[in-house]
Order: structure tokens, then sequence, then C-alpha cells
């Protein structure tokens, strides 16, 4: 790291040349005499490290990498046409053998070699040479030529790219949401490879085991032990007895329902003892509700449904109904054991708890918050589901979509609940945690009567068949209605409390309000630069507008692809959503951006406010607000700030003091000089002071 930080200087002294050094690279590399000493992907990479450090634009290495390893490719297939005499065996770099290679795989792959080479290490430089030897028509090398060089800029600069910022993503993503995010990436890739490779996989681990439990039980002090320790070794033995439920079936269950168990207490002793639980599950309510659009509240409304008392009791007996006309009636008691437990249980948690709904819940609810009974129920029932084709389906693929099927709806349900904010994160959580407890259950149940009393194998009728279909049918008819009919109340947001104040800067110390915006786990970042008192939201909105500063754009589906699409182009959108950001739990009421001087999207000021609870005694609202300047973009997904933010608290000062609107102002001390990073890892250093400015 320290010697690409050393290089960081040098880079920038190239200015254009960097990227005719990028092209030089890229056709070097696709280059039959030398591409096999270049090593053209990792020093791609490397450009795409110095790009996101802001030395230099990716979307013009893209081209000029793109544009290298296009024309090394077609030099490369015109040497082949020329003729084989280059390559002998006793070379040391045109070996005979690396042409044998590539003229097998492009035997094997036809025109399409010409895409995969491309990403094969010895064979990239070699594959075109082979297509000229073998006089691969022009305009089908071309084509191929054409889409594997883009693809191959854009992968390996992006990743390089990534890189860049990443390194100081490491720590920011070790939260437990972090760490979530991860273990569903991680457990979709399972998945996927399950889905291929879990035959031979599991039947390989199988042989292992055997093996291992051979040379364990033959070994000598293995052997003493168990007849020193006749009782401890059965008591082993009975537990890992697969022949018996109560053996190595009950022993799984056991130690998953105590896992479970002790996950669901650690979150219930959370929310009773731990304020930064609670602040945390606050701010993701508050962050939803400002990304809320109609057009998705109607979705996750329909998802939600799915978790309905209505929809799941219509469903359960439409269940029943099919597994007592096909015989399958040894999962009915299990079955039902799971969903009236989960109902009861998360009933009696929700009396515990009293924990009342989120504030920025789109509709009213009647029951109490925690925890959530969607959730439970989802869990309880479509895992159940799950399980019973799970159980029933004989193909491993099928089996593994089976499941995968129903952990998405889980996770849809709870999704939904959040979006709507009928729903704090921890309530969603402990629901997951109450039902798989009795999905446990559940299933325990099931596999003990499976194992007492085996079902025979059975085929429905066809009669049965339709019967199912119908039943199926019927319920998606319900539902559909039951959705195109359900209306909740939709909750007016109350105002919040105004407190009347006659010092603005006494009540931040004697209320101990914050004085610096947070991270979404409640961690500082900058603190708060101008104070703006105004007679209401329009005030500010017309002094900033004269000031020539643009209000952002809500965060819909179409203001963030807008946003993408120009960040990608590196063209201007003067009113792009702004990233969210924190002060006393709230996301910022608005935002404002001035374009720089390249007018992009990438690089911009910023300013973000928040309506505050005071009201001075000539009932003029008092307002807070923060600035900072864009300098680039980060994982292409949020902006690298600069760190004077002080320089953009003095040019949105002035450029409202241009307008003429400010009819007083004052600059204080309002915290200590602070140097501190943003929840991006980006640093900031700051004097501490504040403008409080009165607006006409």
């Amino acid at each position: 790291m320290e010697f690409l930080t050393s290089l960081l200087p040098k880079i920038q002294h190239l200015g254009a040349l960097g990227y005719w050094i990028v092209l030089l690279i890229s056709l070097a590399e696709s280059l039959p005499f030398i591409g096999l000493i270049i090593p053209g992907a990792i020093l791609a990479g490397l450009f795409g490290f110095f790009s996101a450090q802001g030395y230099l634009d990716i979307g013009n290495l893209i081209l000029f990498s793109a544009i290298g390893a296009i024309l090394g490719d077609n030099i490369s297939y015109y040497l082949g046409t020329r003729g084989t005499k280059l390559f002998r065996q006793e070379n040391k770099i045109l070996k005979l053998s690396h042409l044998e290679s590539g003229e097998r795989f492009f035997k094997k792959h036809g025109n399409k070699s010409i895409f995969l080479g491309r990403f094969i290490g010895p064979l990239r430089p070699i594959i075109p040479f082979v297509a000229g030897l073998f006089r691969m028509d022009r305009k089908a090398f071309l084509f191929w030529n054409i889409i594997s060089g883009v693809l191959w800029a854009i992968s390996f600069l992006l990743l390089g790219y990534f890189f860049g910022g990443a390194l100081n993503a490491i720590g920011i993503w070790s939260s437990r949401v972090g760490l979530f995010v991860l273990a569903v990436v991680i457990s979709v890739i399972i998945i996927r490879i399950l889905v291929k490779y879990a035959p031979p996989f599991f039947a390989f681990l199988k042989s292992i085991s055997l093996s291992i439990k051979e040379a364990f039980i033959l070994n000598p002090d293995i052997k003493n032990f168990i007849v020193k320790h006749p009782i401890l070794s059965n008591f082993v033995r009975n537990r890992l007895n697969k022949e018996r439920f109560s053996g190595l079936s009950l022993t799984l269950l056991g130690v998953a329902f105590v896992y479970v168990l002790v996950l669901f207490f650690g979150i219930i002793e959370n929310i009773i003892t731990s304020d930064v639980i609670v602040a945390a599950d606050t701010r993701v309510a508050n962050l939803l509700a400002a990304f809320r659009d109609v057009e998705l509240i109607r979705i996750f409304t329909w998802i939600t449904l799915l978790g309905k008392w209505q929809i799941i009791i219509s469903s359960a007996i439409v269940l029943s109904a099919i597994l007592w006309l096909w015989r399958k009636r040894l999962y009915l008691l299990p079955f039902w054991v799971t969903i009236v437990g989960s109902e009861l249980f998360n009933s009696l948690g929700k009396l515990a708890f009293h924990r009342a709904r989120p504030g920025v819940a789109f509709y009213a609810e009647d029951t109490f918050s925690f925890p959530s009974g969607h959730a439970t129920i989802s869990v309880a029932f479509y895992g159940f589901l799950a399980y019973i084709l799970f159980r029933q389906i004989k193909k491993w693929k099928y089996k593994i979509n089976a499941l995968f099927f129903g952990i998405v709806i889980i996770l849809a349900i709870g999704l939904s609940r959040l979006y709507l904010g009928v729903h704090f994160l921890s309530d969603v959580w402990g629901g997951y945690l109450l039902g798989a407890l009795w999905l446990l259950i559940g299933i325990s149940i099931s596999e003990w009567l499976r194992r007492r009393k085996p079902s025979p194998s059975f085929t429905p009728a066809q009669q049965a068949k339709v019967f199912a279909s119908i039943l199926i049918l019927a319920e998606i008819i319900f539902y559909v209605n039951f959705a195109l009919r359900y209306n909740p109340p939709v909750v007016r947001q109350e105002t919040t409390n105004v407190f009347v104040v006659a010092n603005v800067l006494r009540e931040f110390s004697d209320k101990n309000i914050p004085r610096f915006t947070e991270t979404l786990i409640g961690d500082t970042q900058e603190p708060l630069s101008f104070i703006v008192i105004a007679e209401n939201d329009q005030k500010i909105f017309g002094a900033m507008r004269k000031a020539g500063w643009y209000r952002a754009d809500t965060a819909t589906f179409a203001s963030v692809a807008k946003l993408a699409k120009s960040a990608i182009l590196n063209k201007n959108y003067p009113t792009a959503p702004m990233t969210p950001s924190f002060w006393n739990a709230k996301v910022h009421d608005f935002g404002f951006e001035k374009p720089t001087e390249t007018q992009s999207v990438r690089e911009r000021h910023h300013a973000r406010f928040w309506r505050t609870p005071f009201e001075m005694q000539n009932g003029r609202r008092v307002y807070i607000g923060t600035a900072s300047e864009d300098v680039g973009l980060k994982w292409f997904i949020t902006h690298m700030i600069k760190p004077d933010i002080d320089t953009e608290r003095e040019l949105l000062f002035s450029d409202l003091e241009n307008t003429g609107f400010i009819l007083n102002f004052a600059k204080k001390k309002f915290v200590e000089p602070t140097l501190g990073k943003n929840f991006s890892g980006d640093q900031f250093f700051t004097d501490g002071e504040v403008y409080i400015i009165n607006l006409k």
C-alpha cells in the first residue's frame, strides 16, 4: 500500500500521457510476441486504482484501454495470417506448445473463443493469432474482438477502481448490517454452487468423513478413552446415531434451537438495555422513509400481504387439504403446531414489550411493534412449506430451488415491513428468530413422526392433482382480490412539538442537542456549520435559488437511475439526489447543490438542511445545515468529499450574502477544531465555527 501511495504523485504528473500508456499496455498484451510477458490485466487494474484516487478519469481509461486491446488483437490476427514460422518449441517466449494450446481452445469453442480467450491468461495473445492462422471470418472476428475488448477493459479497470475505494471501506462494512449483507451474498453463491455440484461434492465429503471416522475409532488413545469412560462414550454414540430420531437428528435440531433461542434473547436484551440499537432502528426507519416511492409502496404492500393473517390462514387451509388428498398427513400436526405456536408466542411478545410502532409508518397498525408478526409467520409458514418441498422433491437441484424460493419470500416480507415503516429493524429480526424457533419445533415433530411411522411412497391420482390445482388457483384469486381491495388507513405524520426559544446556541447546550451529523449507526460526522432562522421552508428555497443553488431531487428509481447514468457518462445533473445524512436520528429534510466548473455530477457543492423543533419568540423557525464539496466518485455508489469543509461553508455563506436575503448574521464558536471522517471514510477538518443567519 505504501508503494502505491508513493506512486500517486508521479501518476498525477503524467496527465493525458497516462491514458496513452494504458492504451500501449493493452495493445502490447494482445501481441503474440510480447503479450505473454506483459501483465496487462494487473497493470490495467493498477491504473483503475489510481483513478479511484482522483488522478485519472475512469471513463477515459476504459476508452483508451479498450481501443488498445482491440488494436492489439487485430495486429495479432494479421500476424496469424502470415503463418507459424515464428513459433518453435525451443523458443523461450513463442513456444510451439502455446500455439497448440490456442489451436485446441479455438477448435473447441469456435468463434466465441475470441471472447473467452480474452479473459484467460496465456491464451489472450495466442487466440487472435490462431484465428488469423485458421482464416476466421474477418467480420465475425471483429465483432467478438470489439465486444471482448470493451468488456475486458471495463472489468479490470473497474476492479482496480473498486479496490482503490474499498481499502477505506473495510472498516465501514464490518458492522452487523455489512456482515448480514455479506452473509446473504455468500449464501446466494453457495446455493448456486450447490445446485450444480452438490451430489459429487457431498459424495466426496461422505467418503472423507468415513475415512476420518475409521481412523478416529482405530486410534489407540481413543480406544483407551472409550474403555475408561463408558457412560460418556455411550452418550456421545447415542447423540450421533443416525438411525434413531433421538440421535443425530434431535442433536442437530436441539443445537440449532438453543442457538436461535440465545439470539432471540440477545435481541430482547438489546432492545431493553441498548440505546444504540434503538437509535439505529430509528435511523433505518427514517432512511427508508426518505426513499419512499408511490410505485414501490404499491409493490411492497402486495408483498407484505403474503404475511397477512387472512392470506396465511387461507393458504394454510389449502396446503392442509392438498397434504390430506396426497396422503402426506404426517406433516399436518407439525405444520399446525408451527403456525399456531408462532402466532401465540408472537402475541405474547407484543403484550410483554408494548413497543410503539415507528413514527414514520405509512399506514396504521393496531398492535404493538415487537416482534414483527409478519416476519414470525413468514418463517413459520413459508419455512415449513420449503421444508415439505425439500423432503418430497427427489432432484437435488429442485430441493435447493425450493429452499431458495422460501428464503426469498421470507426476506421480501421482512423488507416490506421495513419499507412501509410499520416495524423497526430489530422487530423484524426478532420475528425471524421467533418464527425460526417454532419452525425447528415443527420440523423436529415431523422428523420424529417420520421415524416412528414411515410414510409409504404414493403418487397422487390425476383427479387429486386437478383438485389441488383448483385449490391453488382459488387461493391465488383470493390473494389478488384481497390485495386489490386492501386499503389500510394512511398515517398522517404528526407535527413535531415546537419549543419557543430566545437563544439558539444556549438550547444546544442546555438540552444536549447534537452538534454533529451522524452515520447510520450513530457515529459522529461533520459538525453543523449553519443555523438559519427563517419564516418557513419557502424562504430558504427562495434564498438558495437566488444564490445559484439547485434543490436536490428526492431519491426515486427514476432520479437514482438518472444519477447513475450521469455519473457513468460524466455529465451534469444539477438537481441530482443526495446521499442521506443524519442529524438527531433524522434524515436531512432537503438539500441543495451547485455545479462546479467541471459541470459534472461527479463533482458538485452540497448543502443539507434539517428542520429543528425550535421556534424563535417572533414565530420564525430554526433550521440547521452542513456544506461540503464532492470531488469524485467512490465505488460508483457515493461521492468523496473535499477535506476542507470550512471552504464550502464560506462559499455558501458568500453566495447567500450576495443575494441580499440576509437580515443579519453572526459567526460563533460551536465545537472544538475537529479532524474526523464521514460515513464513507473520507477525512475532513474544520475550525468548528458556525454561521447564525437571519433571513429576511
